[in-house]
């Protein structure tokens, strides 16, 4: 059952080999370079899960992660963090 996951991931060309990767694999996806960027998406468009940048310009992926644990409507949103 394809997904819609948002990949939050600054290193253009990490975010586009896992964003071909999942696409290929026939799943929706959202794409974010900066944890500010993926703000909106979130609340326009819950994802099924989040792929999430351990380090990001601005906000880390760490404090996102703190963020949609906070919010109520994204409290269970599955996250899976990477890093280099």
């Amino acid at each position: 059952m394809p997904a819609t996951i948002l990949v939050v991931e600054d290193e253009p060309s990490i975010q586009e080999l896992i964003s071909a990767s999942l696409q290929h694999a026939g799943h929706l996806v959202l794409r974010a370079d900066s944890a500010e960027a993926a703000l909106p998406l979130v609340s326009e468009t819950l994802p099924d899960v989040v792929l999430l940048d351990w380090m990001l310009p601005g906000m880390s992926g760490v404090q996102f992660a703190r963020r949609l644990r906070a919010g109520e409507r994204t409290r269970e949103l599955p996250i899976i963090m990477l890093t280099a």
